[in-house]
Formats: structure tokens, sequence, C-alpha cells
């Protein structure tokens, strides 16, 4: 309504104005009229004033035929203005409520081919959830609020908890029978959590990629903040690898898909993001992964961009996993993320953890275990994860033992580009699994600075 009463309010100015001036004309036209007494009473000052008036009696009468005359062509040429804005008025208001029709049809239309695209119609809380107000226009994060969190989540019952994340725990959370996300619910908020909590929406409202994590919204109740990803039903690589099963549903095949996806990941923050985006915490429960076993990156609260090495970076990161000059120096670089890749390819190879307790005062990482042996073929096959034992080519084993070796070399200089790490793997992932990991050229985006 805001331009119908600009409009109105135009109209009304410019009748007030015609008015005014309609007004104004017609006051000549009395004084006019009234001249032949003033020109009566007037004494002439000269014989010649006389003798114009003796000669010329009937000019006054003249003027006020010409002054009428006048004012009836202005009222008439007022009259047609008048009538020419009125339509003017009429056209934009037809205009206007057009536009408005034709809006709120598009937007029945594209809700029905959202709709249709789905297969399915939307349910009401997904209405709902599409209807939240947005973080901003170019985002589709959205804000929840706490009352649907609780509901969804059972008031946050120990049975609906799915993990504990590094700075909370994750439940699992249902809508209704069609909408299932996963919430991590951040409590006791503390400087480097509400740091990493903006962070991480910051990230993952600029950020899209098939290979990273969908975070669908946040919420902020007091001091407890939500963050609400898309539900991944395997859970994370780390439960896969570490868990109860003990890696038995990870074949060599699966095994180095997830290995070419959180490549892609990679490839995409450090090649195709504006500035280069650094993830600096790399590791197996930071992978997770659907129901096909396709990996995403998660966890962008103390993600940076590159170049950072030189400013005053807090240490972060999770040790067994942290790149050697960077604990020693504070250097990071987006060979810090490739050194961090080498451990979770041990990691899919070996079926150990990162970082193992040998004693109770002691630790091993599985860098300092493996690489004697990585390098020796004849001891390599007898180290692999004996739930993929003798399952693989030899050939690719040694090709993924030589990228991993060459991905956690202490050199940085040393370590190759993720890209190439990217092309020496696909080959291995076999056809009918590989799907969209073609490697294609994403849409290049705009990550803004993010400094923790």
């Amino acid at each position: 309504m805001n331009l119908l009463g600009r409009l109105l309010l135009m109209w009304v100015l410019n009748t007030a104005f015609l008015s005014a001036i309609i007004d104004a004309r017609s006051e000549p036209a009395v004084s006019s009229v009234s001249e032949p007494f003033f020109v009566k009473e007037r004494q002439p000052t000269s014989q010649f004033s006389l003798k114009m008036q003796a000669e010329s009696p009937g000019v006054p009468e003249v003027g006020v035929a010409h002054h009428q005359e006048l004012n009836k062509k202005i009222l008439i040429t007022l009259i047609v203005a008048s009538t020419l804005l009125g339509g003017i008025f009429l056209l934009l208001l037809y205009f206007w409520f057009y536009r408005c029709k034709n809006s709120e049809n598009s937007k029945e239309k594209s809700q029905n081919s959202l709709e249709a695209g789905k297969g399915m119609s939307l349910s009401p809380i997904m209405v709902r959830f599409n209807s939240l107000r947005m973080v901003n226009k170019k985002s589709s994060i959205a804000i929840f609020d706490y009352q649907s969190l609780e509901a969804a989540t059972n008031n946050f019952q120990e049975s609906n908890v799915l993990g504990d994340g590094g700075s909370g725990r994750i439940y699992k959370a249902r809508f209704d029978e069609k909408f299932l996300a996963a919430v991590k619910r951040i409590d006791g908020l503390r400087q480097n959590t509400a740091r990493e909590f903006e962070n991480e929406v910051n990230w993952l409202s600029k950020i899209r990629h098939p290979n990273i994590t969908k975070l669908l919204g946040y919420c902020i109740y007091g001091e407890s903040r939500f963050l609400i990803y898309e539900m991944m039903e395997k859970d994370s690589l780390e439960t896969q690898l570490h868990g109860p099963t003990r890696g038995s549903a990870l074949t060599w095949h699966l095994r180095m898909k997830i290995a070419v996806d959180v490549a892609r990941a990679l490839e995409y923050l450090h090649e195709h993001c504006n500035p280069p985006v650094v993830h600096r915490d790399i590791k197996s429960s930071n992978i997770l992964l659907d129901s096909n076993f396709s990996a995403k990156l998660s966890d962008f609260g103390v993600a940076v961009t590159s170049g950072t090495e030189n400013k005053n970076v807090k240490l972060s990161g999770t040790l067994g996993y942290a790149a050697p000059e960077y604990l020693l120096d504070g250097k990071l670089t987006d060979k810090s993320d490739v050194y961090a890749f080498g451990v979770v390819l041990l990691e899919l190879l070996m079926g150990r953890k990162a970082l193992e307790h040998v004693s109770p005062a002691q630790c091993q990482s599985i860098v300092t275990w493996a690489m004697p042996q990585l390098t020796d073929r004849s001891k390599l096959p007898n180290i692999v994860d004996p739930v993929i034992e003798n399952t693989m080519d030899l050939k690719h084993l040694y090709q993924v033992a030589a990228v991993a070796v060459l991905c956690v070399q202490p050199e940085p200089s040393y370590r190759p580009l993720i890209t190439d790490v990217l092309h020496s793997l696909i080959p291995l992932v076999p056809s009918e699994l590989r799907g969209s990991l073609t490697v294609t050229e994403p849409t290049k985006p705009v990550c803004s600075e993010s400094s923790n």
C-alpha cells in the first residue's frame, strides 16, 4: 500500500494546487469589472489623460471582456490537465494492482513447482520452515524458534542423542514424518564457543557444495545456541571406523569414494573460494556420511581464510591431525589441511585412530607408527585394516599409500596440492560409485573473510 498512498497524496496535492491557481486567476477578473468606478473617481493628472479618457470611454469594458476570455481558457486548460493527471493516476493504480496480482501468482507457481520437483506436497512444518526469516538475501539459513526444536527432539531426550561434538551434543530432530534434521546444542556460552558459532553460521550461509554439509538454520535461546543440519544417516567416519562395527560396512571401494569426496570438498575450499578457505580441523569425526556413504565435510567453527599465517590466529585443531609447522610455529596454509587429509587417508587404510594410547602416559600418532612401513611394499599389506585385507588391487594400495606419504610430509612444500591428490584418487573409484564425482568447475563463490 506504500505506492498507493504515494499516488493518493500526489493526487490530493495536485488538486489543491490547481484549485489555488484557479482562485488566484479569478481575482484579476473582479478588479477588471470594478475598473470603471475607479476610473471615474480618479483625477487625471494631465490634459493628455483627460483627452484620452474622452476619446476612449469604452477601454475598461474591453479589458473586462479580454480578461474573462483569458480566464476561461486558463480554466479549460487546467481542467484538461487535471483530467490527464487523473488518467495517469488511474493508469498507475491499475499497474500497481496488476503487479501485486502477478507477484502473488508467481509465488504460488514457485511453491507448486517446488512441490512438483519433490514429488510430494509440502507438510505444514516445511511451509513454516520455508517462510522463516532469512539471515540475508543471498542465504538460505533459517532462524528456528526454540519451541519447535524442543518439540522435534522430544525435549532433548537422551534417546535422541546422536553423538557428542567438540562443542556440544547432537540430537536427532523429527519435525514431522518427512523432515528429519540433526541439532547441535551448545550450552554454557563462552567466548570461544560464541565465536565458533558465529563462524559456522557465517561460512555455511555462503558455501554450497555437494560434499560440504548443509546448515539448515540456527536458534539463539538465552545462553544456548543451536545449529540445525541436514540429517546424515550413517553418522561420522570416526563412528564407522572406530565404533562398534569397526569399519565392517566400509569396503575398499567405499573408503576410496569417501577419500575422493573429502578431497573434492577441500579442492572447492582451496581452489574455488575467493579468498581460499582453510578448514583447520579436518578429522574423521568431522566427516559425515549419508545413507549412500557419500561423505560431507562439517564443522567450520575454526575455519579461516588462507594467508592468515602472519596473523595472530589462535592455535586450534586436533592433536594427531594438526600439521607440525602449525603446532610448532603457528604457520597455517592450505597445506595444513592436506596434512590432516593424509592422516584421514591412513585411517581409511589401516583402521587405526589418528592418536592411540600405548601407555597411560604415552600416545603414538598413526603417522609415526605407519611411516616406516608405508614405504616398504613387503610390509604394507600387513598393516592394512583386516576388514579390507586382500580385497583390493595391490597396485591401487601402493598408489594410495604413496599419496598418503606425500600428504603427511613434515615439510609443507613437499606436500602436493589437494587438486593433485584428487586426480590421483578418482581413477580408483569404480564408475558405478563415482556418480557425480567427475571433477567439475563449481560456481566460484565470494566467501567473505572471517577471523578467529
